[in-house]
């Protein structure tokens, strides 16, 4: 029976988060997909699909969904133990559509700032003519957004140690000689941020002090 339940749990769990969990399992196949490519050909395959200058110049929409839908080092395990603890969550309490718009603003947005960002740095000479080519695909920029609207589901004053750490954690890597995506995942984070407005009207927030104080009792 406890089999059972926690099997149960588990059910209600995935169900409760859809968008998460199809997600998570169109990267499990694309994943496979990728490891099963010829060797040397992952790399020529994903340029395709990636948010670089190049493709975003000849069809953006399409290497913006596309982008979304691939894992660059090819390991989907960490994925899914992340997107089970920042998206799920995230889309349990913001709704199905409203989780969505945030991922969508974070990694459309990210995505064409920091690319802006490497334009601007090819066409000053901080950086070579072939960087138009530079893959950048993943699902990571949406999840920095999620990460950081995710600080509005915790009551303060917990909320700000919690913003304190994610800002830390996205913005350290800008103070030495960041990449572009440093500046895509500082940005993504921004925007999560700044869909406060979709927060609102989700109910009480979480005080990890009232969780404690009901675990002793």
């Amino acid at each position: 029976m406890g089999i059972v339940r926690g099997l149960s749990r588990v059910v209600t769990y995935v169900r409760g988060a859809p968008g998460t969990y199809v997600w998570l399992g169109v990267l499990f196949v694309t994943t496979v997909a990728l490891h099963h490519m010829p060797p040397g050909f992952e790399q020529h395959f994903l340029r395709h699909r990636s948010t670089n200058i190049h493709e975003l110049s000849r069809s953006p929409v399409r290497v913006l969904v596309t982008s979304a839908m691939w894992i660059e080092d090819g390991h989907w395990m960490p994925y899914a133990f992340l997107y089970t603890v920042f998206h799920a969550p995230a889309e349990r309490w913001l709704g199905t559509a409203r989780w969505l718009a945030v991922c969508a603003l974070a990694h459309v947005l990210a995505s064409l700032i920091s690319e802006g960002v490497l334009l601007k740095a090819i066409r000053d000479g901080l950086a070579p003519p072939t960087a138009v080519d530079t893959l950048d695909i993943g699902v990571s920029y949406a999840l920095a957004g999620v990460i950081a609207v995710l600080g509005y589901r915790i009551a303060a004053p917990w909320r700000y140690g919690y913003l304190a750490v994610v800002l830390a954690v996205f913005g350290l890597p800008l103070t030495g000689s960041p990449a572009f995506t440093d500046v895509g995942h500082f940005v993504s984070v921004l925007i999560g941020l700044a869909c406060h407005p979709l927060v609102r009207g989700r109910g009480k927030a979480w005080n990890p002090k009232e969780t404690l104080a009901g675990l002793r009792g």
